[in-house]
């Protein structure tokens, strides 16, 4: 993508900032430049929703949606039917299946203005005659969805998608431990409750660092990732990663509410998640005075929540002056957002420096002259590649833009470029390793860069042992980062296989370890050779294998040495094995010092084959099954542990070769209509029991 130059500033999106020159345009300048907008927002809109993956911010996509409003209003015979203005929310996939929403999930008008607020609050009390109340409170930065429970149970979880229809993401959503399955008191028999789904910031930040690990990029933001997650085709995914929720908006017929915020406590009240009024979550007032005394107070106190806000959500609490003041063709009158510009600053980048990971990346960190930023003061901002140190074109002591727009950790946005000095030095990307000098590889297709030098650069070394020893893997008690640190300066460690050669003698004479604490980390080492084979292929550190994969591994082929002797055909028939993955295992065994690793742990004594669960029986076996929809008697999971444990097979797609599609309610479209051209047998519930026995 091409840089542009505007007022100074390098920003890497030409379109960010818009000139509003149409006053002067006549129709055929205007018509070019409604297409130009149209083609940006739809694909702006498709990166947002589908992928998951935006590259502007929601300010810089609010300027473009509203320089295309303003053209349509001058130019109304150039407005299309189809334009991004006329639509609510995003493209839907076809990773799940289409459900149409019975309340259309609408989006509000969003504004950055505090006179536009205060407009909308004086247009409201011209339209409504009686006094009016308003309820102010948080805008989540998630992941919207709408779940339907019928006489208290979970029935469905479908997402926005372009507000008439969204996504089922059922499955997904009941892993999320804040949202009931069942319901108490007093509560409708049908209706459907409206929240954000969204990535608490520990969480984002634990599961980033964990990706790190294995080498694999990390995500933008935690908005994103939430979007990402909720769509993944792994339930167990969204549920190792840890998303949250907040439920707030109650739909249905006859509801026992005359008002939101009677609603929202009634929703606590059945066993929802809702935002309380004493954390200030979620406010009444009756005056434009305590709207605005919310949103300043949140301005500054949304940095210490342990979640991303983007602004703050302004509604009439009754729902008869809701209904008077009805609709537009895209938003509710009765209701608006203030959004929060992304906080800004300037400061001088000092220099650029490198850290090495676990898995040899390099990642290049800017150090700034300190700045106060989001109620932190910054010292450092992320860089992520030689591609973006190249993107922004940085000098050493730039004078540069960093913001922190819904990214945990600041990054550079941009450089002033009227205060490059004339002799300023380009950064350049590092050839050699800052730890051990190597000389860095990139490899084919991807953006970072790695030392190759994992078995003596320092950094790799001690980073692979303290995965090796964390809670998610092997789960050594009394062993840490600086228990690691001192075995290595000691060299009593440099591999993990040194572990379970450690004395007593050895461990008590560092630093600050006494007798107890000594024989409390051999006790923990003796006790990790007891940890099953999945958590210790994960606990090796293999490129992209993280604990999802390690699981797939260990099922499909049992033991380490039939992954280590697999062909690369047989790997990626693994399922959720690509070739990235395929390709990292092959290497990883393909280095004699990890075979001479393992052959060392395999005589320590771990575990390194999967212990095979008895049979039920054999009623099933050599039938493979694909399991669709929801069922009555057992949840899908426990259906397919059933066919494992009778003999049978789980696979994840139809062909020719499977034997039978048990099918439950709501089964996906496409799965009924590929069995039924393949020929392949589609069962009940009730049939899968009866050839159960």
């Amino acid at each position: 993508m091409t840089q542009e130059v505007y007022d100074g500033t390098i920003f890497v999106n030409p379109t960010i900032f818009v000139l509003n020159k149409f006053q002067r345009m006549n129709p055929q300048e205007a018509q070019q430049r409604i297409s130009f907008l149209t083609d940006e927002l739809n694909r702006h809109n498709h990166l947002y929703y589908v992928e998951s993956n935006p590259v502007i911010s929601d300010f810089e996509f609010d300027q473009l949606l509203r320089e295309l409003q303003d053209l349509e209003t001058q130019f109304p015979d150039l407005a299309s039917p189809l334009s991004p203005t006329k639509r609510v929310g995003g493209d839907i996939t076809k990773k799940f299946e289409t459900v149409v929403h019975r309340f259309p999930m609408l989006s509000l008008s969003n504004s950055y203005s505090e006179e536009e607020i205060i407009d909308w609050e004086q247009r409201l009390k011209k339209a409504v005659e009686s006094p009016i109340e308003y309820v102010c409170e948080l805008k989540y930065d998630g992941v919207a969805i709408g779940i339907r429970y019928i006489n208290g149970q979970f029935d469905r979880a479908v997402t926005r998608g372009d507000g008439t229809q969204g996504e089922d993401v059922s499955a997904n959503v009941k892993t999320i431990r804040t949202i009931p399955l069942s319901l108490k008191g007093n509560y409708p028999d049908d209706f459907e409750i409206r929240g954000e789904i969204f990535f608490p910031k520990a969480n984002f930040e634990a599961m980033n660092r964990q990706r790190e690990e294995i080498g694999e990029q990390v995500f933008a933001n935690p908005r994103n990732s939430a979007s990402g997650t909720l769509k993944s085709q792994d339930s167990k995914v969204v549920a190792e990663r840890g998303l949250d929720c907040f439920l707030y908006g109650v739909y249905g017929d006859d509801l026992p509410f005359e008002s939101h915020l009677e609603s929202v406590n009634g929703a606590k009240e059945w066993g929802f998640k809702a935002p309380l009024e004493k954390e200030k979550y979620i406010i009444k007032t009756n005056s434009i005075e305590g709207i605005m005394d919310f949103i300043h107070y949140w301005d500054k106190a949304r940095y210490d929540l342990p979640f991303d806000i983007d602004g703050i959500v302004i509604k009439v609490n009754n729902y008869i002056q809701q209904q008077d003041l009805g609709f537009t063709a895209k938003s509710p009158r009765w209701a608006i957002a203030y959004k929060f510009k992304a906080e800004r600053v300037e400061t001088v980048l000092e220099t650029v420096t490198y850290q090495v990971g676990r898995t040899g990346a390099i990642t290049p960190v800017a150090n700034l002259t300190p700045v106060l930023l989001g109620g932190t003061v910054v010292k450092r901002a992320s860089v992520h590649n030689a591609d973006q140190i190249e993107k922004l074109d940085l000098h050493e002591g730039d004078t540069v833009y960093v913001e922190k727009g819904g990214e945990i950790i600041p990054k550079i946005i941009g450089v002033n470029l009227e205060k490059r000095a004339g002799s300023a030095k380009q950064v350049v990307f590092i050839d050699n390793c800052p730890e051990c000098d190597t000389l860095l590889v990139r490899r084919e297709g991807e953006v970072q860069h790695y030392c190759p030098n994992d078995q003596v650069c320092p950094p790799q070394v001690k980073g692979r042992m303290e995965h090796f020893i964390s809670r998610k893997a092997m789960n050594i008690d009394g062993l840490g980062a600086e228990t690691i640190d001192l075995l290595y300066q000691k060299g009593l460690a440099r591999t993990v296989a040194d572990l379970y050669d450690l004395t007593f003698d050895q461990v008590v004479n560092l630093d600050r370890m006494a007798d107890k604490s000594a024989n409390n980390l051999l006790l923990g080492i003796q006790a990790s050779k007891a940890i099953a084979f999945e958590r210790v292929l994960f606990a090796l550190g293999i490129r992209f294998v993280g604990e999802t994969i390690a699981k797939k591994l260990a099922a499909a082929l049992k033991n380490i040495d039939a992954i280590a002797a697999a062909t690369f055909e047989e790997l990626v028939a693994v399922d959720e094995i690509g070739d990235k993955i395929a390709l990292a295992v092959q290497q990883y065994f393909a280095d004699e010092r990890a075979q001479e690793t393992i052959t060392r742990l395999k005589i320590a004594g771990l575990q390194f084959e999967i212990e095979e669960a008895v049979l039920d029986s054999n009623a099933l076996e050599g039938k493979t099954f694909v399991v669709s929809g929801v069922f009555s008697q057992f949840s899908r999971d426990e259906i397919k542990s059933l066919i494992e444990k009778n003999g049978g097979k789980n696979v994840g797609s139809i062909s020719a070769k499977t034997s039978y599609v048990l099918a439950g309610e709501n089964m996906g479209p496409a799965k009924l209509e590929k069995a039924s051209s393949l020929g392949v047998p589609i069962i009940s519930e009730a049939d899968f029991v009866k050839m159960l026995g």
